[in-house]
């Protein structure tokens, strides 16, 4: 996951060197939810129109955690939005694709939620990729002139490829498989700064 974490820095910091391209026009972001989680993360939002804007986050969580438990990934998600008023205030709707990786087990829980059983993270380990895409809603508050607060929440579609073990640390291969997933695919509370 080296690799990946300074591709993903490499492409995020050129975002923001495109940033002196239009002020006036960019948004910079980060995702509370996210940081609550240690997940780094960062977004840069362009506008396109004055209505429409294209939206790309990265985020990665490569931590180690105490009793064995990983919850390690990598999701980069860009969209396309549509504002109802102007770029940057009030509510829009967005389009979203998204993939990564992932490298996830030890984590106990009794979770089913839309076909999906999440409790066989609780003694197994996950490793792999996903890819899917959806549709979001949001709502950027105004709190001065250049900071926001955004609320957004996503559904749609999501396919993984994942290699299945035994434990968080240890084992061979126990099986490979796909699992479809529909649901919610994105889930903000961003701290914007525009320019």
């Amino acid at each position: 996951m080296n690799r990946k974490f300074k591709i993903s820095a490499l492409l995020i910091v050129g975002l923001f060197l495109c940033i002196s391209i239009k002020g006036q026009n960019i948004a910079v972001k980060t995702n509370l939810l996210y940081d609550a989680t240690a997940t780094i993360n960062a977004g840069v939002e362009f506008g396109l129109t004055e209505k429409l804007t294209f939206d790309i986050s990265g985020n990665y969580n490569d931590w180690n955690m105490s009793g064995g438990k990983q919850w390690k990934h990598w999701l980069v998600q860009p969209e396309v939005r549509y504002w109802f008023c102007n770029k940057f205030i009030g509510h829009f709707i967005g389009f979203h694709i998204h993939g990564g990786e992932f490298n996830i087990g030890n984590l106990e829980n009794d979770i089913k939620f839309l076909g999906t059983d999440f409790s066989k993270l609780s003694d197994k380990r996950y490793q792999g990729w996903f890819a899917g895409a959806g549709v979001a809603y949001g709502y950027s508050l105004v709190l001065s002139r250049h900071w926001n607060l955004e609320f957004e929440l996503g559904f749609g579609y999501s396919y993984a490829r994942y290699d299945c073990f035994p434990c968080a640390v240890c084992g061979e291969k126990l099986d490979s498989g796909g699992h479809h997933y529909v649901g919610p695919t994105k889930g903000a509370v961003n701290l914007i700064y525009v320019f």
